[in-house]
């Protein structure tokens, strides 16, 4: 697919803020293209926040005391506890919620609480709170309800709580549903619940709202261990980070502020952790604790606890991580990792599917892609339709099942996915998310008025339909030094909102190409420059495409430097990330 390539042009005294912070230019710059510091901050605001960037740590976190209906919320739940009244956690089924539910069932028991948590069955139950898990507490004997990571579009259930004699507090990080006025104004819908903990809220003053579900749950907690001055509390805090760190990564979060923090605390803390849960899975994986990145959170251990909601129950997830019996952790990690591998086999069933429905049909002039897979399994919607989106660069939804049909949308950056389903709300039995994705449920007999209607309404442009490639830096190859790469690190952890550096050079010659990998998917070479510098180089890919493309040419190169080590000694090399 064709890219567009695109130099960052931002601007600042780079070579100054270098000297005085003691940093390569190269760094700063890409520090300024993160959007860390604007070019009109004075000096010192901009070294405040580039210190704050590189080194920021716990105490730089905000005060959750600033979080709207977070005192409420948390008096309501005191009093529960005091009253040694039923408490009933209703997480989802996600990797946000399994760490959700973990965070404050941890911290509610540390409290005291007589508490207990359910996770919706994917199939049975669907998504988030529904009446069946209503009534099912109420039957239990629970007073009050909390949510996390859902909650938010739950009004009707939760009066029916309320009508059962039950409280309810909702902490979420999604989207405040709202219906347009006929002024064309928003008017927010919040559900009547006790407390609405959620940062996205148009009256929260909180400085930041891209926490996930179990970053809003730990400041939750957080609070209510300050307020019972609880003995130990930093250290008891510091228990939960690596739960919040593992679901703002695999809940694909902005790396930025307090993310930033999280991650990186909680990466620290998960490299020793005790907790038996992670050690088992970590082990199942092949991964020693202490190497765990964001990387392996996102593609290795993410998608082994996403499998349990999505074949299984999300609940077998959540045991592996509250058992302090390590065989039992074993026997539970190792279940998740075979639940993943048939999950990867039946999404490249599914993928392949919808790859020749769109392929096949009209689907391609869509610019927004509505696939149906009646036979799909409704758990793998999401993944073949972020599969969809990286393929096409196009907003995807993937629907499956019959007679209620349910779904899930995966978006480009320029198309707020939540916003353009609120302009088509009648077409849903529900629906809910974020800018980036979405679940919809809808009659069978709406699916094509869906697609109809979605694209009817889509304003995206060509130039918007084809994938950007932001250049950080045009930067020949020579300029690599050891120390430089070194420097870079200190921009980890990497990820959305805080992507790795992407460098180019062109006029660049591909010189003694090695194929190798089973699937032919490296090759290994030097790269060499109009000046004669050379670099060791790496192409991931289909390998024999790129040595005939690149044959006797010369091309332009997106790349990364590396440290490359091989039997104890390193080599700077580049990994070549696209190529014209």
């Amino acid at each position: 697919m064709e890219e567009r390539w695109v130099v960052a042009a931002k601007r600042a005294d780079f070579g100054g803020i270098g000297a005085r912070l003691h940093l390569d230019p190269v760094v700063v710059r890409l520090i300024r293209n993160r959007d860390v510091f604007t070019e009109k901050d004075d000096p010192e605001t901009t070294d405040d926040k580039i210190r704050k960037y590189l080194d920021g740590g716990l105490s730089d976190l905000y005060d959750p005391s600033r979080m709207k209906d977070i005192d409420k919320g948390s008096r309501v739940i005191f009093d529960a506890i005091r009253g040694k009244q039923k408490i009933r956690i209703i997480g989802d089924y996600d990797i946000d919620g399994i760490m959700s539910s973990c965070i404050l069932l941890k911290g509610f028991r540390k409290l005291g609480a007589d508490v207990s948590v359910k996770i919706p069955d994917r199939i049975r139950n669907g998504y988030g709170l529904n009446e069946n898990l209503v009534r099912e507490a109420n039957d239990d004997g629970v007073n009050l309800i909390v949510t996390c990571d859902n909650g938010i579009a739950a009004s009707e259930q939760i009066r029916l709580a309320q009508k059962l004699g039950m409280r309810a507090v909702v902490t979420d990080h999604h989207a405040i549903p709202f219906r347009e006025t006929e002024q064309g104004e928003k008017e927010y819908l919040l559900p009547p619940a006790e407390a609405v903990i959620n940062p996205h809220r148009a009256d929260d003053s909180y400085p930041f709202d891209g926490l996930c579900g179990a970053g809003v749950a730990f400041k939750l907690i957080c609070y209510m261990y300050d307020r019972a001055d609880l003995p130990d509390r930093e250290r008891e805090k510091e228990k939960l980070l690596e739960f919040a760190a593992i679901a703002t990564v695999g809940d694909v979060m902005d790396l930025i502020d307090e993310n930033r923090i999280l991650v990186r605390e909680g990466l620290k803390r998960l490299h020793r952790t005790t907790n038996p849960g992670l050690c088992a899975l970590a082990e199942q994986c092949g991964i020693e604790k202490s190497e765990i990145s964001t990387y392996h959170i996102g593609f290795v251990l993410g998608p082994c606890l996403n499998a349990s909601g999505r074949l299984d129950t999300a609940e077998r997830a959540l045991r592996m991580l509250l058992t302090d019996d390590p065989k039992e952790a074993g026997d539970l990690a190792a279940d998740l990792v075979s639940l993943n591998v048939s999950r990867k086999d039946m999404t490249a069933e599914g993928l392949e599917q919808a790859l020749d429905m769109v392929e096949n049909s009209d689907l391609k002039k869509d610019r927004v892609l509505v696939v149906y897979l009646p036979e799909c399994h409704q758990s793998l919607a999401g993944i073949i339709a972020g599969r969809l989106r990286e393929h096409y660069y196009r907003p995807s939804f993937v629907l499956t099942g019959k007679k209620e049909v349910k779904g899930s949308g995966r978006s480009i950056e320029s198309y707020s996915m939540y916003d353009e389903l609120c302009k088509i709300r009648d077409v849903f039995t529900t629906f809910g998310g974020h800018p980036m994705a979405a679940g919809v449920s809808l009659l069978e007999e709406k699916v094509e008025e869906f697609r109809k209607r979605i694209n009817e309404v889509c304003t995206l442009t060509p130039e918007e339909l084809t994938p950007k490639t932001v250049i950080d830096v045009a930067m020949p190859v020579s300029y690599i030094r050891e120390d430089l790469l070194h420097q870079m690190r200190l921009l980890e952890p990497c990820g959305k909102g805080n992507t790795r550096p992407v460098f180019a050079q062109s006029g660049m010659r591909i010189q003694s190409p090695r194929v190798f990998g089973k699937n032919r998917n490296v090759c290994k070479m030097i790269l060499a420059d109009r000046n004669g510098h050379r670099m060791d180089a790496v192409f991931f890919g289909d390998a024999d495409e790129f040595v005939r493309r690149t044959s006797g040419r010369e091309i332009s190169v997106t790349y990364y430097p590396e440290i490359d080590t091989w039997q104890g000694r390193n080599r700077l090399q580049v990994r070549i990330l696209s190529y014209r």
